[in-house]
């Protein structure tokens, strides 16, 4: 915490840890639900303020080496057929972006084959749990 300005990463982190410990040990049923639903919301955001500014660097790399400057163009370029011969790279740079966002969403979606292509989360403990189970992770 900066000069005692908590970070957004911070305020989630709060969030989350209070749904967690305070608000689903003591509810049950529906209220129960929704605090499971939020946790997982909130640890989604936290996967997106750690991995998302680097993945979207990465996505923006693999759509230049192709040649183009964002998914619209991209997606006209195919429908078009301009990369028919140039398939497998397409497929590699889709692939990714799926995979990455899959990450970002629930880790739980991600092949293990498919582990290796999203960004790791730092190894200090404070982050986000690997999936969207809440009572992991903590």
């Amino acid at each position: 915490m900066a000069r005692g300005v908590p970070s957004t990463a911070e305020l989630v982190d709060a969030l989350r840890g209070f749904l967690e410990q305070d608000v689903m040990p003591g509810t049950e049923g529906r209220l129960s639900f929704m605090a499971r639903v939020a946790v997982n919301v909130a640890a989604t955001v936290e996967r997106e303020i750690a991995l998302g500014p680097d993945q979207a660097r990465g996505h923006a790399e693999r759509l230049a080496a192709l040649g183009f400057g964002d998914d619209d163009e991209l997606a006209r370029a195919i429908r078009a057929g301009e990369l028919d011969d140039r398939l497998d790279e397409v497929v590699e740079v889709t692939r990714r972006n799926v995979v990455e966002r899959l990450g970002l969403w629930n880790p739980r979606y991600v092949e293990p084959e498919d582990a290796d292509l999203i960004l790791q989360m730092p190894a200090d403990g404070d982050g986000p749990p690997d999936s969207n189970t809440p009572d992991k992770g903590r």
